[in-house]
């Protein structure tokens, strides 16, 4: 069995054989390690590209632009909008592979326009037995080169190997498209996408990490990780999320006492999100109960000394 070092090594001469290459880059850990190693590969021959629609919150640009300053990689944009596809906007259970198609579309449009003939994606080696993945079929479709896959690199080696390059996402959640947030069979809207951003840029103001706020057509399901539930009981944030998301364009605003849930708006689980998200959380050290075991910390820490904002504020 190869080590790490070993598949690092293959993947990075595989690439250097190659005249260019545009890397689809998120800026999450999968493609900026891929990002990284063409970097390594071929230098200046080497370009991430970041499509840019009403799904990507405005953070996550942000955050890939940076990644893309860190790794030393040029960096392009391919503007699109998915709305445009009447397919994705009917939210069925192939959206995914809807809103694949038009990404990597866009990708090779822009490898084209730079005269570069491999466009490679991040799907690493995990992805294709984590159950119902639509977009994988856009990627074998459209003849994306996915290194990672390709080297058998599993995702918790693509951290490893983010880690060697000493990537600020090493340890970054996954965070799927804003369109994740609304049940399948309720249609992709401009209105929902924005409303969901802008509620969760909130709750990332407010210091939480791992959070969705799914939107029932107009009822806000607030999910919070497990590790941070207690800080969501506080009696101050449950006003001001009520106020602030109500002030948004939400009608009604609940939060999930189940926890952070991936892809609990759809069938089956919905495995769209859910590899990277489940590995980040282990890697993290598992649950706040699991941690507890084996501590004499109490299980629920004192939540009430927290300020937040409320609308009157």
């Amino acid at each position: 069995m190869s080590t790490v070092s070993e598949k690092l090594a293959a993947a990075k001469a595989d690439l250097a054989k190659r005249d260019g290459v545009l890397v689809a880059f998120s800026g999450g850990v999968d493609s900026s390690v891929v990002a990284a190693i063409a970097h390594d590969a071929l230098g200046d021959d080497a370009v991430a590209c970041t499509a840019k629609s009403e799904t990507l919150p405005e953070a996550e640009l942000g955050d890939a632009k940076r990644v893309a300053e860190e790794i030393g990689i040029r960096h392009v944009i391919a503007e699109f909008s998915e709305l445009d596809d009447p397919n994705f906007v009917e939210n069925d259970d192939d959206r995914c592979y809807h809103c694949r198609t038009m990404r990597l579309g866009a990708m090779f449009d822009r490898a084209a326009e730079l005269d570069i003939g491999v466009v490679c994606d991040g799907t690493n080696a995990d992805d294709v037995s984590a159950g119902h993945r639509p977009g994988l079929r856009a990627v074998e479709e459209l003849d994306a080169y996915s290194p990672l896959l390709q080297h058998d690199i599993s995702k918790n080696e693509v951290r490893e190997i983010a880690e060697r390059y000493d990537l600020s996402v090493a340890d970054k959640p996954a965070m799927a498209c804003l369109s994740s947030r609304i049940p399948t069979g309720l249609e992709v809207t401009e209105e929902r996408l924005s409303r969901i951003e802008r509620a969760e840029t909130v709750l990332r103001q407010w210091g939480f990490t791992q959070f969705r706020v799914r939107d029932h057509d107009g009822l806000a399901r607030i999910e919070i990780g497990e590790d941070e539930l207690p800080r969501a009981l506080d009696e101050e944030f449950v006003r001001a999320a009520r106020d602030h998301l109500t002030e948004i364009g939400f009608d009604h605003v609940t939060l999930d006492l189940h926890g952070y849930r991936t892809g609990s708006v759809s069938p089956e689980g919905d495995a769209r999100e859910s590899v990277d998200e489940r590995a980040s959380h282990s890697e993290r050290g598992g649950t706040t109960r699991e941690r507890a075991s084996d501590s004499d910390e109490p299980l629920v820490e004192d939540v009430f000394s927290t300020d937040y904002p409320t609308g009157s504020q």
